[in-house]
């Protein structure tokens, strides 16, 4: 891991800018307080649309993690930002702007091309991000899971024992495979839902969280489109966070 920027925000949150070999991440500390603890860690996951865009509720979410005690730090995605374009995906997100604009529905084909891959290569990512972060000395774990892609986040929470709980916005395609992955998750859940996006498929969205294993899962549904959760439904999540990880 090899810092690039360190600042300190007008609220004391110290922001970090890194790199993992070609993977431009960001970290941000709460201000340092005398005979602090180690902070537990947030994951802020984020769609594929790149860091600098996703910057300004990036860094809100992180400063409202780090009032709360939290260390939070997110990755670029595959194929995102600065990062190599990726033929394949690109193809795949076309073929899925196509299908939604005439009105068709989405292919699993579709799907698989757009999802899976980026699953593959961006959870291992994840882990590398962990194993960079843990040993800090102003980081100490447990480990959660908040927003971004939800297929990342379920095969995370499958495979990343660090993790301990979990908040999953029902807002994206998701493969079939990763249904059956599901079934193996386990760790506390905070599922988000807009009950009218426009680019989900409500259903689906119902059936995956069915599929979940977690003993404690809760969904937290809402009216509205894609972009219209409600400022009350961060606050509930931030609650769930609050009660797992500290």
């Amino acid at each position: 891991m090899h810092v690039t920027s360190e600042r300190r925000l007008d609220d004391g949150v110290i922001e970090r800018e890194f790199t993992l070999g070609e993977i431009p991440g960001i970290l941000w500390t709460p201000a340092p307080a005398p005979a602090s603890a180690p902070a537990p860690l947030i994951l802020l996951g984020h769609p594929p649309l790149g860091l600098r865009k996703m910057y300004p509720r990036l860094v809100a979410r992180a400063r409202r993690s780090a009032a709360e005690g939290f260390a939070t730090a997110t990755i670029e995605l595959p194929g995102s930002g600065d990062r190599p374009r990726w033929p394949a995906v690109e193809q795949a997100r076309a073929d899925l702007r196509r299908a939604m604009e005439a009105g068709e529905r989405v292919s699993d084909e579709i799907v698989d091309a757009l999802v899976l891959p980026l699953v593959d290569k961006a959870v291992p990512e994840w882990q590398a991000a962990l194993d960079a972060l843990l040993p800090l000395p102003e980081i100490g774990g447990p480990v959660g899971y908040s927003g971004g892609v939800i297929s990342i986040g379920i095969r995370l929470a499958v495979v990343e024992p660090r993790i301990s709980a979990a908040v999953l916005f029902a807002g994206s395609f998701v493969p079939r495979a990763l249904f059956e992955e599901a079934r193996q998750v386990t760790i506390p859940l905070h599922v988000l839902l807009q009950w009218d996006d426009e680019g989900n498929d409500r259903q689906a969205a119902l059936d995956l969280f069915d599929a979940f294993s977690s003993k404690e899962k809760s969904l937290h549904a809402h009216l509205g489109g894609h972009t219209g959760v409600p400022q009350f439904a961060g606050d509930a999540a931030a609650q769930f966070l609050t009660r797992h990880l500290k």
